[in-house]
């Protein structure tokens, strides 16, 4: 994103880096391995829906390319699901959301239902995600219809944008790590302008796209596609998702994976200094793979950003690399060990006084093609994730925690600090929770992954989030790798037991780890 350097829990980031009819369930039978009862919260809720709600039909059709991907191959088909704007009136105004769904190949065995996944940020495509990651979840297709969706706020589904390419572009001049009065109060300006743009924007939208809105609508989502289950695949934000619905709807959960935990007990400058930490461990762990000693590496590194913040690096497109671009241009390799390469060449180019390369990398972050086009990833990311938090860390408040931050991670430290007063400074609608809800007792078990090289969401989420969901919900795997993410990144010890749990219904033993 171009002025904030809060960094997208999302695996979307990961491939950027890499390269990159409704029937019911026909798996019930097949569940006890997973499921027991227990009360649901949300029953009340589900039986006062309208049935033009819960009995619409969707009309799957080809799908069609937007401005920011192209039309996925044949295989794929689309849908539009009708909500409610505001959960809490579900007779009055309803909005879109855009499905896409590949149907089970029925290769190995009989049909278990559909297969929902939510890639993360917040903010992220599924429409646009799902046929780049189905590769991936090829062996679920097997007895899975593989679907996923925007979000409300997100691309097709009522997309928010709240600035123009233009004002984008203007914007990267904003230094996210104010060292002046002027740069400071530059900083702020800049955050209170973009979030006035998102409410010009979204008008009434802008208060009803939180992410218990969202589980509300997977929960009419699983009732329209006809599943007495929910079978589901979240990914970094998209594990945050799943507690959220777990707590919702415990008597609903089927097999749910979470992938990529974020911490639940986290509030916002307690996932900053996650964010921190975890980016910081990336680094250390990349550093010592080039041969380098971590500290004296980082210390390198730092003293390039402020190199830059002095004077930016000329680039062969004309631009200027700036140092919050430089950030964000070191932070995209981190996501995949694939793009370590990708990052010392980078880093070298710019110690040589070139910037070119990181300022494509964080272009390709930022969602910023050749034309000085942007995507609206971070638009959707901020209006959600703001409604979200009710923590609202002032100025004073963060020069404060600075150096706690700047302890934490030397290169990231300052930049997810001063984001955690940037983030939401002045904006138009108040936050509605510290940490979310996600306890879930009578759930069936949920297989959580985490990666102790995650550099987004630190591996230490993943049994936090155990022990929210309630003794006997939520079971932990760990895998000893590198990266956003653990499935299909390359361990077969993890694929194979995500695999078993989703297709067989075997739930490994909590605590299980993968090397």
């Amino acid at each position: 994103m171009v002025r904030s350097v809060r960094w997208a829990a999302a695996v979307a980031a990961a491939l950027l880096v890499a390269g990159c009819g409704s029937g019911s369930s026909g798996g019930d039978e097949d569940e006890g391995k997973t499921r027991s009862e227990g009360p649901s919260s949300s029953s009340t809720a589900s039986a006062a829906l309208p049935s033009s709600l819960t009995s619409q039909k969707l009309d799957w059709g080809r799908c069609t390319g937007t401005s920011d991907s192209a039309a996925p191959g044949g295989e794929w088909q689309c849908a539009t699901l009708r909500v409610p704007l505001d959960w809490s009136k579900p007779d009055a105004r309803t909005i879109g959301l855009a499905l896409i769904r590949a149907k089970a190949s029925g290769g190995s065995g009989k049909r278990i239902g559909s297969l929902l996944f939510n890639f993360g940020g917040p903010g992220g495509s599924g429409v646009s995600m799902m046929p780049y990651y189905a590769t991936t979840a090829s062996a679920l297709r097997e007895r899975y219809d593989l679907v996923s969706w925007d979000p409300r706020g997100v691309g097709a589904s009522e997309g928010i944008r709240c600035r123009s390419d233009k004002d984008l572009r203007s914007a990267e001049s904003v230094d996210a790590t104010p060292d002046t009065p002027a740069e400071e109060s530059a900083y702020f300006q800049d955050a209170a302008a973009f979030g006035k743009g998102c409410e010009t924007a979204a008008g009434e939208l802008i208060g009803h796209v939180s992410t218990t809105d969202t589980a509300r609508d997977m929960d009419l989502m699983r009732q329209v596609l006809g599943d007495t289950r929910m079978h589901y695949f979240g990914i970094s934000y998209g594990t945050e998702l799943g507690g959220v619905y777990a707590h919702l709807f415990p008597k609903k959960v089927g097999r749910l994976i979470l992938d990529a935990v974020v911490d639940p007990t986290a509030d916002s400058v307690g996932h900053a200094k996650n964010q921190a930490r975890g980016f910081q461990r990336a680094l250390d762990d990349y550093l010592k793979s080039t041969g380098q000693d971590s500290e004296q590496g980082s210390q390198k590194i730092v003293d390039l950003l402020k190199k830059i913040d002095t004077e930016p690096l000329p680039t062969s497109s004309g631009r200027k690399l700036t140092q919050t671009l430089a950030v964000t241009g070191i932070v995209l390799p981190l996501y995949s060990q694939d793009s370590w390469p990708t990052l010392t060449g980078a880093l070298r180019a710019a110690e040589g006084g070139d910037g070119s390369a990181l300022l494509s990398l964080a272009d390709q972050y930022n969602e910023r093609d050749s034309s000085g086009h942007y995507g609206t990833t971070a638009h959707s990311q901020r209006v959600i994730s703001c409604l979200d938090d009710k923590q609202r860390p002032t100025p004073a408040q963060t020069k404060k925690l600075l150096p706690d931050f700047e302890r934490i991670s030397p290169v990231f430290g300052d930049f997810l600090g001063w984001d955690t007063a940037g983030w939401c400074h002045d904006w138009p609608v108040a936050g509605e929770y510290d940490t979310p809800q996600v306890s879930a007792p009578g759930a069936a078990p949920v297989l959580l992954v985490g990666n102790t090289g995650d550099p987004a969401t630190p591996y230490e989420g993943a049994r936090r989030m155990a022990d929210e969901l309630g003794k006997g919900v939520g079971v932990e795997l760990t895998w000893k790798g590198e990266g956003h993410g653990a499935y299909g990144s390359g361990s077969a010890c993890v694929d194979s037991t995500v695999n078993a749990y989703l297709l067989d219904g075997t739930v490994p033993k909590d605590g299980k780890v993968c090397s």
